[in-house]
């Protein structure tokens, strides 16, 4: 189940406004909430206020448990643009962009894994290995490390030889 919560035309450019998302996507919410209590920048209390009402909708609309929620997607589009124009040299003007965002998060709550579900990883130890590998090969090791010696002394007699 997902949550979401949007907010439109915020007075900040799309640009600073990913800058704090990136910090809080895929994090648990009240871990996200304490990054941008910390984070020093215009959009932080936004965002803050926005993922609060996505919470706030998960627990009334769609009885979530708010502990297990994360941010699975967070991103700002971009907004209307508002376009004004400064003074210039020589009686010209420059147009200046006042760019706006809008931001949407989206909530979901964990997938837990019962622990009976979950297999135990096996330990292996180095006789295991060894017999896997020789099973592997269809023959015993020691015959393996035999060959290995043949071929060496074959190829020390081919070299005095020569």
């Amino acid at each position: 189940m997902q949550a979401k919560a949007k907010v439109r035309t915020v007075r900040i450019a799309p640009r600073k406004v990913r800058m704090v998302l990136d910090l809080v996507r895929g994090k648990e919410v009240q871990e996200a909430l304490a990054i941008l209590q910390l984070t020093n920048k215009r959009t932080s209390p936004v965002v803050e206020k926005l993922i609060k009402s996505a919470v706030a909708n998960a627990e009334h609309n769609y009885d979530m448990d708010i502990d297990s929620l994360f941010v699975s997607e967070i991103y700002a589009d971009e907004g209307p643009t508002l376009k004004r124009f400064r003074p210039r040299a020589k009686g010209s003007a420059s147009r200046i962009n006042k760019r706006t965002s809008h931001i949407t998060v989206v909530l979901e709550e964990f997938d837990y894994v019962e622990e009976d579900e979950v297999e135990a990883p096996v330990e292996t130890t180095e006789e295991d290995a060894v017999e896997e590998t020789e099973e592997a090969n269809n023959q015993p090791a020691d015959a393996a490390v035999e060959e290995e010696t043949a071929t060496e002394a074959d190829t020390e007699e081919k070299t005095s030889k020569a």
